[in-house]
């Protein structure tokens, strides 16, 4: 199991800043409420009282076909589905509200205990639940390498007799628009259809047992004995087409574990945590659109950072910075088949003039994401606004081209071959960045204050020019070389000037305070200095008794001020994930691997994270399941493996 139990964390005397943690196993043995037994969650998850019992963030698991994907809960509630594409309206939205928004619920009635594993190196996905007088297994999946969008759900009767409850609820539009639903005969009962059409969507919902209309909804109760098997298929399809033909259920799932583990098995990595660093591997995947080439940071919007809090925002477009950090992951456990469907997807989504890049785009390449409000959604335990688009799209983040070029400089070490036209459009890039890169901006974080000169920004832009450098000196490319040296140095020089802060040793968020900031440890990580460097060895100790909360990191100390908005938020676990490769970088290796068994211990059972974790209540917050939280798990094991070879 991947959460690990209480054995598997390590001492803490030798973290700053530290109280003990409760991984997630040990969460679950400690709490007889939890939704283990199928008991939603009231309480800490619940900030506003008028909002329903709430599933705890790490008790749903991921299935997903690589262009959208889904949230199943431990009990058998798919709460969180869009179809048919990441970005698309959700059909099931039980997650940002109540069931009558949308949920598919196939889950045994009563109280059960209920365990669940992915299928080896795949995300199919199996729940055994046992109760009183039985036991179950469903299996759900997303079907890989179909032109379609479809959902799979198999029930089995493993022992005795199970009650189980079918609940399918259709609400399209973010649970905004109830469809028409019909029953379609076929030539036997096991033939019949029900269709839900609303404008241009179509769901048609094949099983062996087919629920009925109840006030609304469709609704079944029926008895699972030993040796039976109920199969359920759920496909989306426009509403203009005719009916498309049923799966063989078994032949997808065996095609869909062979594929995943066909896929998993091209990693190159071997070393520490290599199993976490695999299922993240797989998530990564999961939140890529192979047809499209787009990475979402998440398949999920408004899963607040703050419980109750406005800190709620969709995630799920694609992020330059984000999508090159996950190729620098994939790059570093021995992909590069994802790198070149990315580049593509970059040279078609940045065409035009470079000074009309955005830091982000929907997963085709869309530029307009106007943010919007869901007021008929009550939110996540009652946290509002619910939130689509983004609006951070207009920012202007100056780091972001740094990423993009160490990605692609990987992409090309790896002897991924180089296509003149990308080159054109990098050099055309960096060629813009020599024109404002002095300039202020909203930095990482989205800051929605006012904009300042990050010291990460800065230290992202000398990483664009020194990328963009190495591939003329190294790799034979063409483009203005000492230009882009003279402003290397320059930007260089204006770091350690303004950047660094000799008062308190230690480099500071932006020029004009003495705050810190979790991105701060990346600097050794990309180049600009080397982990021994004093001034880096200062700033990660600054950074440990500035931002270390309960033994993880901040990403700054919100009360400062400089994000523009109310209210808190917990640790970020993708900066932890950071610490512990500066820790490996500076040759603290000790310190990198008793974090990292803390980190990896906060997984839930099936090897997930969200963006952030609350060390008090013990939970998962932010959406999820998140790809920075995955790439950076990625990238610390990869760092690790390599210092320790380095030293040996």
């Amino acid at each position: 199991m991947l959460g690990g139990g209480t054995d598997s964390l390590p001492p803490t005397d030798r973290l700053p800043g530290v109280r003990p943690l409760t991984p997630y196993a040990q969460n679950m043995a400690d709490a007889p409420d939890h939704a283990r037994s199928h008991r939603e969650v009231p309480g800490p998850y619940n900030s506003c009282p008028d909002s329903p019992p709430r599933v705890p963030i790490a008790e749903y698991a991921i299935i997903g076909d690589t262009e959208t994907a889904a949230l199943v809960s431990r009990r058998g509630s798919i709460d969180w589905m869009c179809l048919p594409r990441f970005d698309s309206a959700a059909c099931f939205a039980a997650l940002l509200g109540t069931p009558d928004h949308g949920r598919w619920l196939i889950g045994p009635v009563g109280e059960a205990t209920s365990t669940r594993r992915y299928r080896g190196h795949s995300s199919v996905l199996d729940t055994t639940h046992t109760t009183a007088s039985g036991q179950v297994r469903v299996t759900d999946l997303m079907p890989l390498g179909m032109d379609r969008a479809d959902i799979v759900r198999v029930v089995e009767g493993l022992e005795g007799e199970v009650e189980i409850e079918h609940e399918w609820v259709v609400r399209f539009a973010y649970g905004r628009v109830r469809p028409w639903v019909a029953r379609h005969n076929g030539p036997s009962e096991h033939s019949d259809v029900l269709t839900a059409i609303a404008g241009p969507d179509m769901l048609v919902l094949r099983g062996s047992r087919l629920p009925h209309a109840v006030d609304g909804h469709h609704y079944d109760r029926f008895t699972v004995k030993a040796g039976e098997r109920y199969e359920y298929s759920l496909n989306w399809f426009a509403s203009w087409k005719p009916i498309p033909p049923a799966l063989e259920v078994d032949s997808r799932i065996q095609r869909t574990i062979e594929t995943s583990e066909a896929w998993a098995s091209a990693s190159s990595y071997r070393g520490p945590y290599e199993e976490q660093v695999v299922r993240s591997l797989l998530v990564l995947r999961l939140l890529t659109d192979t047809r499209r080439g787009g990475i979402v940071a998440a398949p999920t919007t408004s899963l607040p950072e703050e419980l109750g809090g406005v800190r709620n925002w969709d995630y799920r477009y694609c992020w330059l910075r984000d999508a090159s950090l996950t190729l620098e992951a994939l790059l570093g456990a021995g992909f590069t088949g994802a790198t070149s469907l990315w580049r593509d997807w970059l040279v078609r989504a940045l065409a035009g003039d470079p000074e009309d890049m955005q830091i982000m785009y929907a997963v085709d390449g869309k530029r307009d994401l106007p943010e919007s409000e869901l007021t008929h959604l009550p939110g996540y335990a009652g946290s509002r606004p619910v939130r689509i688009g983004n609006g951070a799209v207009d920012q202007k983040q100056t780091d972001v081209l740094g990423e993009v070029m160490i990605a692609l400089h990987d992409a090309r070490e790896m002897g991924l071959p180089e296509s003149a036209h990308a080159w054109s459009v990098q050099r055309a890039l960096v060629d813009d960045l020599v024109k404002h890169w002095d300039e202020p901006d909203n930095g990482l974080w989205e800051i929605r204050g006012p904009l300042r000169h990050f010291t990460h920004s800065r230290v992202m832009v000398w990483a664009a020019f020194d990328r963009a450098i190495r591939a003329v000196e190294d790799h034979g490319r063409h483009g203005s070389v000492q230009e882009w040296r003279r402003v290397r140095d320059e930007v260089h020089h204006e770091v350690l000037t303004k950047g660094f802060n000799a008062g308190i040793n230690s480099f500071t968020q932006h020029y004009d305070t003495t705050e810190v900031d979790a991105s701060l440890l990346l600097i050794p990580a990309v180049g600009f200095l080397p982990g021994d460097d004093p001034r880096v060895v200062g700033t990660i100790e600054r950074i440990e008794k500035d931002l270390m909360k309960d033994g993880l990191l901040l990403r700054y100390r919100t009360e400062s001020g400089v994000d523009g908005l109310p209210g808190q938020e917990h640790p970020f676990l993708a900066c932890s994930f950071w610490l512990v490769g500066a820790y490996a970088l500076t040759g603290r290796l000790a310190d990198a691997h008793a974090l990292m068994k803390r980190l990896v211990a906060l997984t839930n059972d099936l090897g997930l994270l969200a963006e952030e974790y609350d060390p008090v209540s013990g939970q998962m917050v932010g959406n999820y399941p998140q790809a920075f939280s995955h790439l950076t798990l990625v990238q610390a094991a990869v760092t690790i493996a390599r210092m320790e070879a380095e030293s040996l």
